[in-house]
């Protein structure tokens, strides 16, 4: 993914699960190494509403930590797995000075969504907001060329996730 990125000179924001940060802290240096933005996924990805308040500050501390320690810096943004949260996370999540961050369009990749399916979701974006979009399906990766003409033909790009509003604000 972060070649296929690279190569289309798009950047974006690579929410972590801290056990495969801290099982393989060289795919975070990469990430920060490609113009990435480095973030907080939760450490296991469970459903954190059904967790208990302490369960749910060790998820995203435990990440916090394993991001550091393999030279993602402190991260700013979390997305709670699932797109799950409650008064709870939140307020963890603000405890670690963490930004939720929850996409406005879905691409289904992580659903066997269709190349096509994929390019189509990301140009119903508009102005600031974000796709849930993942490193693994083979049909991401071929959509991401296409994604960048989407993007450039829209006069949009793919930006960085800002920590005050929880939206895609364009590259400094």
């Amino acid at each position: 993914m972060l070649d296929a990125l690279r190569q289309n000179g798009l950047r974006a924001t690579m929410f972590n699960q801290g056990q495969n940060a801290a099982a393989n802290p060289s795919l975070v240096r990469a990430q920060v190494a490609a113009g990435m933005w480095v973030a907080n996924h939760s450490y296991t990805h469970p459903h954190l509403t059904r967790l208990s308040q302490a369960q749910i500050d060790s998820e995203i501390s435990r990440t916090q930590q394993a991001i550091a320690n393999a030279g993602g810096g402190t991260p700013k943004l979390f997305r709670p797995p699932y797109g799950e949260s409650d008064a709870t996370v939140k307020s963890v999540a603000a405890r670690y000075g963490l930004t939720e961050v929850i996409w406005h369009v879905d691409s289904q990749d992580w659903n066997g969504a269709s190349t096509d399916a994929i390019v189509r979701s990301v140009a119903r974006l508009t102005d600031g907001q974000v796709v849930l979009m993942h490193d693994w399906p083979a049909n991401t990766l071929a959509a991401v060329p296409r994604i960048a003409r989407t993007l450039a033909s829209r006069g949009l790009c793919a930006g960085m996730i800002s920590p005050r509003s929880g939206r895609a604000v364009a590259p400094s």
